[in-house]
C-alpha cells in the first residue's frame, strides 16, 4: 500500500477539494443546516442531538442521510452525476479502471436484498489511510464496533447507546503479563485497521502496533509490535479459530509480512515473508488455504502453516485490498483498485468466475453472508453492492448514499447490514435489515 506520510494526505485533500468544487459548497456543509424548518431537520432540538434518519421517515420521503435537498442549488440527480464524473479513483497502476471494463459481467441492478433500517448520525466512524478500510465490525445484529479518531466505540441498535471500548489518544499498555508482550505499551497509537469477533478486539497501528482486548475483561491483554521497520503499516487483521478452537488473528502488514499470533499463549507462531506488501489475507474456512494479495496485481494461494505458494491469481491490473471467502470454502474473492472484485473457484484457478465492477473506485472491502446467500463489496465512497451468490452475482443491490467508506459488516444472524460513513458533516451509521417474505408482521411491530 501507498506510504501513509505522503499519498495519503495528498489523495484525501483531493477528495476534500473535489466535492468543494461542487454547488453543494456551502449548501451542503454550511451552518445554514442547522436552521430547516422542514421535515429534514438537522437537529433534533428536544433531545439536543443530531437528528437520525428512520425506515419509517425514509419511506415518506426523507432522505436517509437527512440531506435535505429541496433546499439546495442542487438536485440528488445532479450532484449523483457530477460526482460519478469527477471522483478521482486512487490507482497505482495508471489506467487501470479504465483497462479493466471489458472483462466485466452484465448484472442487473435493482434488486433488494436488505432494506433501509437507519442512520445515526451521532455515530462519527472515521479512516486514518484512505487504502484501509476495515473499521467496521458487528459482533450481532445489536452490537456495532467501530473507530471513531483515537476511539473504538461500541454502539447498540437496541438502546441506541454507545460507549468506549479502547481509547489510543493517550499510553495504552497491557494489564495481563504474558510472554513477548510489550509491558510499556504504547503512547497515541494511529490505528489503520481493526477486526472485532465475538468477544475478543485487535487493533493494527501505522507503526506496526497490536492491540489485542478481550472485551469480556477489563484492560488491554496483549501488545505487540510486528516490525520496527519505517514501513511497519499493519494493513489487516483476520481472527478465527483453529479446528481445536484455539483463538488466533493474523496480521497483513507493509513489510511485506504476514504474522500468524496464538491467543492462547499470547505468542508469534508464524512469520512468512512476500516479495511484495500484503494489504489483506483471508483464511478458507477449512483452514487449510490463505489468500494473500498486496501491491501486486497478482494475488496468491498460499499452505497456511508453511506458507507455501500453491497458486497464482492472475487477472487483476493493480494492487488489491480485499479478500473474502465464501463460506462453500471452494470460493472467494477478491478486491482491486482497477475497480472490480474477481470471484475464484480453487477448483478452477485459470480465469475467474465473475468479474464485478464498481461506479466510482476501487473495491475495498468484501463481506459475505455467514449462510453465503449474499456477497456485499464496498467502493471507496458512495456505493455499497450486494449481490445474490447464488444466482451466480447476476443480480445486485446498489446502495447510494454519499462519503467514504470506513467500512462494512453484516452481523453473524445475517440479518443485519451496517455501513460506516465518514463525511465531515454527514458522517454516520448506516444500517439496513435482510428482508423476508412475512412483511405482513410488521403490522405487529
Amino acid at each position: 500500500m501507498s506510504n501513509y506520510q505522503g499519498d495519503d494526505a495528498e489523495y484525501m485533500e483531493d477528495v476534500d477539494d473535489e466535492m468543494d468544487e461542487d454547488d453543494l459548497d456551502e449548501d451542503f456543509r454550511g451552518d445554514d443546516m442547522a436552521v430547516s424548518d422542514s421535515d429534514v431537520d438537522e437537529f433534533d432540538y428536544s433531545n439536543n442531538k443530531i437528528a437520525d434518519t428512520s425506515a419509517d421517515q425514509a419511506r415518506k420521503g426523507k432522505d436517509i442521510q437527512g440531506i435535505p435537498w429541496d433546499r439546495l442549488s442542487i438536485t440528488r440527480e445532479k450532484y449523483r452525476q457530477t460526482r460519478l464524473e469527477q471522483y478521482k479513483n486512487y490507482e497505482n497502476v495508471p489506467n487501470s479502471g479504465e483497462s479493466s471494463g471489458k472483462d466485466c459481467m452484465a448484472t442487473q441492478k435493482g434488486a433488494l436484498f436488505y432494506d433501509f433500517w437507519r442512520n445515526t448520525r451521532s455515530i462519527k466512524s472515521s479512516i486514518l489511510h484512505f487504502q484501509l478500510r476495515n473499521l467496521v465490525w458487528a459482533t450481532s445484529k445489536h452490537d456495532v464496533y467501530l473507530m471513531s479518531q483515537y476511539l473504538v466505540s461500541h454502539y447498540s441498535t437496541l438502546t441506541s447507546g454507545k460507549h468506549e471500548v479502547l481509547n489510543v489518544q493517550g499510553h495504552v499498555s497491557p494489564s495481563e503479563k504474558h510472554p513477548g508482550s510489550l509491558l510499556e505499551g504504547f503512547t497515541k497509537t494511529q490505528v489503520s485497521t481493526l477486526a472485532v469477533r465475538d468477544k475478543f478486539l485487535v487493533a493494527g497501528g501505522f507503526q506496526g502496533e497490536l492491540i489485542c482486548k478481550h472485551l469480556d475483561r477489563p484492560g488491554v491483554s496483549y501488545c505487540s509490535r510486528t516490525t520496527y521497520d519505517d514501513n511497519a503499516i499493519t494493513n489487516a487483521i483476520e481472527i478465527y479459530n483453529k479446528p481445536s478452537g484455539a483463538l488466533h488473528f493474523t496480521a497483513s502488514n507493509n513489510d511485506c509480512g504476514v504474522r500468524d499470533f496464538d491467543m492462547e499463549r499470547y505468542q508469534l507462531v508464524n512469520h512468512f515473508r512476500f516479495p511484495w506488501p500484503v494489504n489483506h489475507t483471508s483464511l478458507s474456512p477449512d483452514g487449510k488455504l490463505l489468500t494473500i494479495v498486496g501491491d501486486n496485481p497478482e494475488g496468491l494461494l498460499v499452505e497456511p502453516n508453511t506458507g507455501k505458494t500453491l497458486a497464482t491469481l492472475s487477472g487483476h491490473l493493480d494492487f488489491s485490498f480485499a479478500s473474502a471467502w465464501h463460506p462453500d470454502g471452494f470460493t472467494f474473492s477478491t478486491g482491486n483498485q482497477d475497480k472490480t472484485c474477481r470471484v475464484w473457484d480453487i477448483r478452477n484457478l485459470s480465469k475467474s468466475v465473475a468479474v464485478l465492477r464498481g461506479n466510482l473506485g476501487a473495491i475495498r472491502s468484501i463481506r459475505y453472508t455467514s449462510d453465503g446467500k449474499y456477497m456485499a463489496m464496498a467502493e471507496p465512497a458512495d456505493f455499497v453492492h450486494v449481490y445474490d451468490v447464488s444466482n451466480g452475482y447476476e443480480t445486485e443491490q446498489e446502495i447510494d448514499f454519499f462519503g467514504e467508506i470506513s467500512g462494512i459488516s453484516f452481523s453473524p444472524d445475517t440479518e443485519a447490514l451496517f455501513i460506516g460513513v465518514w463525511d465531515r458533516t454527514y458522517g454516520s451509521l448506516i444500517e439496513y435489515g435482510r428482508r423476508h417474505n412475512y412483511s405482513y408482521l410488521d403490522s405487529f411491530l
